[in-house]
C-alpha cells in the first residue's frame, strides 16, 4: 500500500467561456502523504473551495488528474465516482448538517447506510460517539444537542466508513472560539489515533494552530507553505 493518498497532477479548473472565462484553477500538483493533517488556506475568491471540490469529487478538473488511493478518478462514470466518494471520503461542513428527525446515532450511520454495509456498523458508530465524547447524546434528536455537540457527531460521520481522507470545509467556521478550539483538538487527536487524513479548508489558520502541512491557494494556484513567493509554484 502506498503512503501517497491523495495526488493531483496539473489540475486546472476552467468556468465559463469567452469573455466570461475564469480560471479558477492553474496547473495545481501536489502529494498528501497517510495520516498527514493539512490546511488548505487562501482569501475568499483564491480557489481554495475549488480545489476542495476537485479532492472531493464534487467537481471535475478541466484537465489533470485526481489520484486517490492511487486511483485515477477523472473518468469515473458518475455512478462509479458516487460509489468511490461515498467509500473513500469523509466529509465535515462548515455547518453539522445533521437531518432534524434522526437522533444523532441515526446521522453517523448514514454513510453506512447508503455504502449498505451494516455489519458492525451500530457498534462502529457507538465507539466513534464514545471516541468524540457524545456517548450520552447519541440517543437524542439531532436538533436537542448544541452546536459543538452537532460538530462533533460530524466528526464521527465522517469517519464511519474509515475513509482514506476526511476533507473538512471550514469545520470552525459556525462555532464561538472556546468550541472551535475544542473542535480543532479533538480532529487532531483523531487524526493521530486513527492514523487518518484530515485536508481542511480555512480561512482561519491561526485558529489551527501546528499542523503537519499547510498548502496556500492564490490566484488558484498552489503554494507549499503559509508564505507565498512571488514566482514560486508548488512542485512536490
Amino acid at each position: 500500500m502506498s503512503d501517497i493518498v491523495l495526488e493531483l497532477k496539473n489540475v486546472n479548473k476552467i468556468f465559463g467561456q469567452g469573455d466570461t472565462k475564469v480560471q479558477a484553477l492553474d496547473s495545481v500538483s501536489f502529494s498528501v502523504k497517510r495520516g498527514e493533517f493539512l490546511l488548505i488556506v487562501g482569501s475568499s475568491g483564491s480557489g481554495k473551495s475549488t480545489l476542495l471540490n476537485m479532492i472531493g469529487l464534487l467537481d471535475r478538473p478541466t484537465n489533470g488528474q485526481v489520484f486517490i488511493d492511487e486511483k485515477n478518478t477523472t473518468n469515473l462514470s458518475d455512478n462509479k465516482i458516487s460509489e468511490f466518494r461515498n467509500s473513500k471520503l469523509g466529509f465535515i461542513f462548515q455547518f453539522s448538517n445533521l437531518l432534524v428527525d434522526l437522533t444523532v446515532l441515526e446521522n453517523v450511520l448514514l454513510p453506512r447506510s447508503i455504502q449498505k454495509t451494516d455489519q458492525n456498523a451500530q457498534k462502529e458508530a457507538i465507539d466513534l460517539l464514545k471516541a468524540v465524547g457524545l456517548e450520552k447524546q447519541m440517543h437524542k434528536r439531532a436538533n436537542k444537542v448544541s452546536g459543538g455537540q452537532a460538530q462533533r457527531a460530524a466528526i464521527a460521520r465522517g469517519l464511519i466508513n474509515k475513509p482514506t481522507i476526511v476533507l473538512a470545509d471550514e469545520p470552525t467556521g459556525n462555532l464561538d472560539s472556546v468550541t472551535a478550539e475544542t473542535i480543532v483538538q479533538l480532529m487532531k487527536s483523531m487524526a493521530k489515533k486513527l492514523n487518518q487524513t484530515f485536508v481542511i479548508v480555512t480561512h482561519d489558520r491561526h485558529q489551527f494552530g501546528e499542523v503537519d502541512r499547510i498548502i496556500t491557494i492564490k490566484d488558484g494556484r498552489a503554494f507549499e507553505g503559509e508564505d507565498v513567493p512571488p514566482k514560486m509554484e508548488l512542485t512536490i
